[in-house]
């Protein structure tokens, strides 16, 4: 592979948090050097040379929650589609949830996945393993042998672990074994038939409502064992504002608790929903306009670590249905990083937190090397153009569903070109224009 030499660029490094005009040399797969003293002049013999055109250069996304369909549900999605999906979105790694068939809770199905990644997949794909064995809630998985497999966490998917006796064992051998424990908080007591945010707008529709204590209390749960262990724990989703101070209190105290957000809570609220969007149904539940802010704020101030697609896949037999028996999930990894720019275009976060949010921070925290334009770094990077608006076509997706909260929503932040390990794996049509 001939070295590539990107010149005219904003390179916007979010480990450092800080961006700098200049160029990035990248050589056999890695990142070489980087600064304004890289033109066209200091380009090696043999080079390709790109010109940036004063487009932001930065780390490739890594997304760390999202389904894929392989193995057993190649019909929603497969390695191969949501790797194009994700270099279409700048997202450089994914990580894939457990809840396949089968379970990823066995070496022998990290493997399968991993291999087949190699096999089909343009972007680096690392599996999560089950937490429970079965996803069942009861028995713990084999934490050190899923390690030595590949498996970077530990998680139950979509599913919470709701006995607290099986999450305190959880916790302690993932202390002792130095893993990170992803968990999703929702009481499903509590969620009961619910499909909506609780309020004033699902009265409205007629549909029955999730409180925010189905979050909270499970994640005061999960925190008070945390203390308990002091176990490395990460709370996938957090939507509200209530859960935003938990969060913040833990850290305080000096908890080595994280949390993520989804793009969709976010971004979206539940008007949003409209007459009934069921692309729109998710778990957590799109929120209140006063939640969405609390923790748009949040991720500003840090309390906030990292933001996820939440990707889920879902065909049009378990999405055209009434908004109740539909299916909860959208697909994600396309549109992270556009819609994740519309907070940096209303001022309410700055681009270079923002990507350590997308980038910086996942890799951090599942110990991967990348998230950084520094000597020595994986050159998964991506080309953006923050500025480029367009209207989304479901129609021009490269994933093989199409459920997505953003159908003709316009849109501002294009991904031009992606790299990973040096390799070109996307451009734009009009990149080279």
């Amino acid at each position: 592979m001939h070295p590539t030499l990107f010149i005219n660029a904003r390179l916007v490094d979010p480990a450092a948090g800080r961006e700098e005009r200049g160029g990035l040399l990248v050589a056999e797969g890695v990142i070489r050097d980087r600064g304004a003293h890289l033109t066209v002049p200091a380009a090696p013999e043999g080079a390709e040379i790109i010109d940036c055109r004063g487009q932001v250069l930065a780390p490739g996304l890594v997304d760390m929650r999202a389904f894929v369909g392989e193995p057993g549900a190649e019909h929603r999605e497969t390695l191969k589609t949501a790797s194009e999906a994700a270099a279409a979105g700048g997202v450089t790694t994914i990580v894939c949830m457990p809840d396949t068939d089968p379970v990823i809770d066995e070496p022998a199905i990290v493997d399968f996945v991993l291999r087949r990644a190699r096999d089909t997949a343009i972007v680096n794909v690392h599996p999560a393993a089950a937490l429970t064995k079965g996803l069942e809630g009861r028995e713990m998985t084999e934490f050190g042998l899923l390690t030595e497999a590949g498996a970077v966490a530990f998680t139950d998917g979509a599913r919470s672990v709701t006995n607290a006796q099986v999450m305190r064992r959880a916790l302690t051998y993932a202390r002792d074994f130095g893993v990170l424990i992803l968990h999703h908080v929702e009481d499903p007591d509590l969620v009961g038939d619910g499909v909506m945010n609780e309020g004033e707008r699902a009265s409205r529709l007629g549909l029955l409502g999730i409180p925010r204590e189905a979050e909270t209390i499970m994640l005061e749960r999960d925190l008070r064992l945390v203390r308990l262990t002091g176990a490395r724990y990460h709370a996938a989703m957090i939507s509200c504002a209530d859960s935003v101070g938990l969060v913040e209190r833990a850290k305080a105290d000096g908890l080595p608790v994280t949390c993520g957000v989804s793009i969709n809570n976010l971004t979206l609220n539940e008007t949003d929903i409209g007459d009934y969007r069921t692309f729109l149904k998710l778990s957590p539940p799109l929120r209140s306009e006063d939640d969405r802010l609390a923790v748009v704020e949040a991720l500003a101030r840090g309390v906030i670590d990292v933001v996820v697609s939440d990707h889920n896949p879902q065909d049009v037999e378990t999405k055209r249905l009434p908004f109740a028996e539909a299916a909860d999930g959208a697909i994600g990894l396309e549109t992270l990083l556009s819609a994740g720019l519309r907070a940096v275009h209303a001022g309410q976060i700055g681009l270079p937190r923002l990507l350590h949010a997308l980038s910086t921070k996942p890799a951090e925290l599942l110990g991967l090397p990348g998230g950084r334009l520094a000597a020595g770094a994986p050159a998964d990077i991506i080309v953006l153009d923050p500025d480029a608006p367009y209207v989304l076509d479901k129609a021009e997706l490269h994933s093989r569903s199409k459920n997505t909260p953003f159908d003709e929503a316009r849109l501002q932040g294009r991904v031009l070109r992606t790299f990973v390990g040096g390799r070109q794996v996307y451009e734009a049509s009009d990149a080279s224009a």
